[in-house]
């Protein structure tokens, strides 16, 4: 459970900052808007190191699933608007996609 805490606080992050960036760029907001979009994104850099997982390729392909999931949440909660039915079917394959990347069985 303490990896999907930490793969969803990561995506937290690294949308925020994102965002931050898209903010200023594309919304015309203060360039000051940058200070905690860099911070969010060494928060998500930090987070996504905290995976307990023996590879950084493994611990990255996993977190693209929950992305996708927290970038459409996001989507909904900040932008309001509500993702289709293909957005939602897409995120669900991507997120089966992960748990298979994250927990499927290894040989040792």
């Amino acid at each position: 459970m303490t990896t999907l805490f930490l793969y969803f606080g990561a995506a937290l992050a690294e949308i925020g900052g994102c965002f931050a960036f898209w903010a200023w760029l594309r919304l015309g907001k203060s360039v000051l808007w940058l200070i905690p979009g860099v911070l969010a994104l060494a928060v998500f850099a930090y987070l996504l190191t905290r995976i307990d997982t023996d590879f950084a390729g493994r611990a990255y392909a996993a977190y693209g699933g929950i992305y996708i999931a927290s970038s459409l949440l996001w989507l909904w909660v900040v932008e309001g608007v509500r993702a289709d039915r293909w957005d939602l079917t897409g995120a669900a394959i991507c997120l089966l996609g992960a748990a298979i990347i994250l927990w499927g069985p290894r040989a040792v």
